[in-house]
Parts: structure tokens; sequence; C-alpha cells
């Protein structure tokens, strides 16, 4: 902040008084306080490298690989990152993909109804989920890691129970042959040609919600109430921010990112294993992270997580270019975690001094 114009026996210095609203910052310096500064650096340097290790990475082909890995990732790594800069964690979040696409698929096959009607069961049940999260948070005032590893366990045993219950095994029968399916494979599951490229519709989604998540952070006051809640929620809600709310609202846009990627992943394969999904929920936290997003909340950017998502596509699929073992990945991922975090940290302490 800037300091009040020294004063004098005769009164303050001649000139416009100091304010910070006035203060003008050139490009460099907006730049240079975008949380997402980290990211885009890691994704250019992933790029460079796989484009000279791997030969075929810049096929247009391979690129359109990258991005329907990326968006599958995307898809859910947005919501998660808005939850993060409000301040919360979500632990359940691989295995709501999977009971989102179980309740879809078993509701339509043991009801015998049209696929349409199991899509909006699954859609109100993945919703109840997150409303379940957040009213637990913000009513028993426990840690988000406390309420949502909760969730992760009981979803887990739903997802394995039920299925064996219903179905007599572990994964789901099949409902390709049902009225709706086509239709709902078209929303979710497409492919669509655009001069000659086949671009995954995962794409689009992934594509939209940045761009609603973008515009609500920056041009809304919901944008504003979530960066109080994360940054100091006591000091938020002193001033009039509705705290609580804010928080559910947030866990149900990630139960809403958990419904879509769950009807993409039922109807891109017909079928749902009901173990699928333990273990995602790292690799959305993890997007978010390298995409600027930070552990204590308050700052971050669903951009960024997008870049982060990207990030992830890049390297999964770069390695398969360049034929090496994929037990590397891991690796990758972690150095890109820790390199990330610490380039994160090098750009808000900058953004601190330039502000």
């Amino acid at each position: 902040m800037s300091a009040p114009a020294p004063a004098t026996p005769s009164g303050p210095v001649d000139g416009p008084a100091a304010d910070e609203r006035l203060i003008t910052r050139s490009p460099l310096k907006k730049f240079l306080g975008r949380p997402e500064l980290g990211a885009v650096v890691g994704a250019v340097a992933v790029f460079l490298f796989f484009t000279f290790a791997a030969d075929s990475f810049l096929q247009l082909s391979s690129l359109t690989t990258v991005l329907y890995a990326a968006s599958t990732i995307g898809i859910m790594a947005v919501p998660v990152a808005l939850l993060m800069i409000g301040g919360e964690f979500d632990l359940s979040t691989g295995v709501a993909v999977t009971s989102s696409a179980l309740v879809s698929s078993m509701f339509s096959y043991q009801m015998t109804a049209n696929v349409w009607v199991g899509v909006g069961v699954s859609l109100l049940l993945t919703l109840a989920v997150g409303l379940f999260n957040g009213v637990m948070l913000t009513r028993t005032k426990l840690p988000s890691f406390i309420i949502t590893l909760g969730t992760f366990l009981m979803l887990t045993g739903l997802n394995l129970g039920l299925t064996k219950l219903i179905s007599g095994t572990v994964s789901t029968k099949s409902i390709a042959d049902m009225e709706g399916f086509d239709s709902a494979r078209a929303v979710f599951a497409s492919t669509l040609t655009v001069g000659g490229v086949h671009i995954k519709i995962t794409v689009l989604w992934w594509i939209a919600l940045v761009a609603v998540a973008t515009w609500i952070l920056l041009r809304t006051r919901y944008g504003n109430w979530i960066f109080a809640a994360g940054g100091d929620a006591d000091a938020a809600r002193a001033v009039g921010v509705p705290v609580r709310a804010t928080k559910i609202g947030l866990y149900l846009g990630v139960a809403f990112g958990a419904w879509i990627s769950g009807q993409h992943l039922l109807f891109s394969f017909d079928v749902v294993q009901s173990g699928e999904g333990v273990g995602n929920e790292l690799i959305y936290i993890i997007a978010a992270v390298i995409g600027g997003c930070l552990i204590t909340g308050g700052y971050g950017s669903a951009i960024g997580s997008a870049i982060g998502a990207l990030i992830f596509g890049m390297t999964s699929k770069g390695i398969v270019y360049a034929e090496w073992n994929p037990d590397w990945f891991k690796f990758f991922l972690g150095a890109m975690l820790l390199l990330a975090t610490l380039l994160n940290h090098w750009v808000r302490k900058r953004a601190e001094e330039t502000a």
C-alpha cells in the first residue's frame, strides 16, 4: 500500500493525495502478478521438451489426443480450483465421478426407463453429495479434509456394495440398446470433426467451464466472496460475506463437474467398473496447485487450473509418444508439482511487493 503524503507545519505537501485505487501498474507487473504465471512457464517448458523428445508429439492427431486427456482432468480441476480458492478441499471427487456414472447406468437399466431419466436422477443425487459435504462442513466446523475423507470412504463402499448387490458383479450392465443412449452419448461423449480434425466434446465442456468460472471469479460479487472466504473467513463474515452459502455453492459446483465427468465415463464405455476413480481426486488437486492455487486458499484462477490440466495431458501422452516407460509419469508429476509450487510462491511474493 502507498503511504500518505507527509505532513508539514503548513499542511500536507502539495499534489494529489496518494490513493492506491488510483495507482496504475504496468502490463509487465500485472502479468507477473497473475497466479497462472508459473503454470504458463511450466506448460511452455513441457511442450518444448516433448517437441524435441518425441517425434510424433507435434502431429495433429497427437495434439488432439493431448487435449482430450487434459479435458478429462480439466473438467474437474476447474471447480476444484474454485473450491481451493475458497479455502477448502474435496477428497471425494474421484469416486463421486464414478458414483455419478453408476447411478445413471443402474437406474436406467433397473427401471427400464429412458437413459435421460437416469442421467437426471444422477444429477440430483450427485448434487446431493455436494450439498452434504457443504452443509456438514459449515455446520460442524470440522476441516474439509475430514468431512470429504469420510464421504470418499462412504462412496467407495456404496459404489462397490450396491453394484454387486444390484448387478451381481463389480460392473454395470450394458445400456447401449436403451432409448436415449445415442442422444446422451452425443452430448457427453461424442467426437466433433472440424476441418478434418477430430475433437472430443469434453474439450468443449472444459472450455465452457473455464469461461464460466473465470467470469464468476473476476466479474461477479460471488467471485469476490470466494476470494474473501478463502483468504480469511472470519474477516469476510464480519463485513457481510455469506461465507456459509458461498462454500456450499462451491461444493455444489464440484458436484456438477463430477456429474459431467461421470456421464462422459458412462457414455464413452457403456459400462462402468465400480472401483474406478480412486486416486483421481489427488490429480484434480495437483492440477489446481500447478495452476497457481494456494493450499491455504484465497489465491488462484480457473485459467491456471486449465493450464495445469494441460500440463498433465502433455506429460501423460508425451511419455507415450517418446516411447518411455510410463512408470516415469509419477516422477515427472511430482517434480512438476514441486517446481510449480516454488514458482507460484515466488510469483505471489513478487505480486505483493509490486502491488
